[in-house]
């Protein structure tokens, strides 16, 4: 039977914005250092090919510690969880802007990544252990629209930070914001995981749930649809420095060309979906939102078979309408994951999070150096991602329906999950 919700102490409105902040440190982590990407390239004596794995060293560790987040929570509380994140993540944006070598900057990176998972991923335990149904639909949007401020932000922030400053300023510059957010979790964020319905963190029996978890056909399905839907944004998120500077040819200061239309419509589609809610069912809206996207590859791909030089604002424009698509099924799926374990809402979020994150790791550190240099190649594997996102989508509906109609009728066959 699915749990009661926690006694909530603070509005929903405040809830929503700590929520969004504590999920934007991990965004702000990635994107902020882009536009510094050429000036610490050139203090270290690294080609863009060792600049690259600056974002995979730090979400191959965000992906392996992803899984530990949540059942953590699960076991000692979704606040202390939250706070020893934060900490860690200061402490390794010091290390990062004190490093005087390529090395060491990847060190501190992957101690950025094996903490920056707590804001996204507990928080959205947090989000069903408060509210049911609609009203989680809803304030999961609500911080949507909120967390997809920061990749928009960030690059326009690093950009305007390198103007007076050299690029160790960005990584203080974080520092500085996850004290703000360890001051403000702190004083508002309250433990929405009582006592009594934590469950021990004993080794042998999270390794079971996982297993559990992990074969269950229908996670299987709902996790790679909403991973390889994201995948067909973050391919061109991986690639920014060379789509933006290379291709586009702009400058470290104009990254907001690439980054402001695709959070736009992003922050819109969040928007949308928790107005949605009660009045559209979420089905019919994965349906609209993957359409969307599929139209914004169509008009990709055909902007760039027209051209053999992509200008703004016509080679981003197809990105806001993607980015709008993939608000509107990402917190449809999100909380069908976590509806299916009550009790253990803090595993399943990290199990969905570590899914996407081995992907974007792939993604950033073997096939966004490849294909980062030609703009049909990245509309080309965004088309691939989404395709195989769609399709496991699709086989889940079948699946639900063809269930729905055997429990209908005993008679009728139908798969089992």
């Amino acid at each position: 039977m699915p749990s009661q919700p926690a006694t909530l102490s603070i509005p929903i409105r405040t809830l929503a914005l700590l929520l969004g902040g504590l999920a934007m440190f991990g965004p702000f982590s990635i994107d902020t250092i882009f536009p510094a990407f050429p000036a610490i390239g050139a203090q270290f004596g690294a080609d863009k090919l060792a600049m690259q794995q600056t974002i995979s060293v730090y979400l191959v560790a965000y992906a392996l510690t992803s899984i530990v987040h949540g059942p953590l929570s699960d076991a000692i509380g979704r606040r202390r969880v939250i706070l020893g994140g934060l900490v860690i993540f200061a402490i390794a944006s010091a290390g990062c802007a004190l490093a005087k070598d390529l090395p060491t900057l990847l060190t501190f990176r992957a101690l950025q990544g094996l903490s920056s998972g707590v804001g996204l991923i507990v928080g959205r335990a947090v989000i069903r252990d408060v509210l049911h149904g609609d009203d989680a639909q809803r304030l999961m949007s609500q911080v949507s629209m909120i967390f997809g401020v920061a990749p928009a932000v960030a690059p326009v922030v690093g950009g305007w930070i390198l103007g007076w400053a050299h690029w160790p300023a960005i990584f203080w510059f974080l520092v500085v914001f996850a004290v703000v957010l360890i001051l403000a979790t702190w004083r508002m964020l309250p433990e929405t995981h009582p006592v009594d319905a934590r469950l021990p963190m004993v080794p042998r029996r999270l390794l079971r749930d996982y297993v559990a978890i992990l074969i269950n056909p229908r996670f299987q399905r709902l996790a790679a649809a909403s991973a390889f839907n994201f995948a067909a944004l973050w391919v061109y998120i991986a690639s920014a420095p060379a789509f933006v500077m290379d291709i586009l040819k702009l400058s470290e200061r104009e990254f907001g060309w690439f980054f402001v239309p695709m959070i736009s419509g992003m922050v819109l589609g969040a928007f949308v979906s928790g107005r949605s809610a009660g009045k559209v069912s979420g089905a019919r809206l994965v349906s609209i939102g993957f359409a969307c996207s599929a139209v914004a590859m169509l008009l990709n791909l055909g902007y760039n078979l027209w051209t053999d030089v992509p200008r703004v604002p016509w080679a981003v424009l197809p990105m806001m309408l993607n980015a709008f698509g993939i608000a509107l099924v990402f917190p449809i799926v999100t909380l069908s994951i976590l509806d299916m374990y009550p009790r253990q809402r803090g595993s399943s979020s990290s199990l969905q999070a570590f899914t996407s994150l081995v992907l974007n790791a792939l993604i950033a550190g073997v096939l966004s150096p490849w294909i980062s240099g030609h703009a049909l190649w990245l509309v080309a594997a965004a088309t691939v991602f989404l395709a195989v996102g769609y399709a496991f989508w699709r086989w889940e509906a079948r699946v639900s329906r063809l269930r729905s109609r055997s429990e209908a009728a005993p008679g009728v066959p139908g798969e089992t999950l």
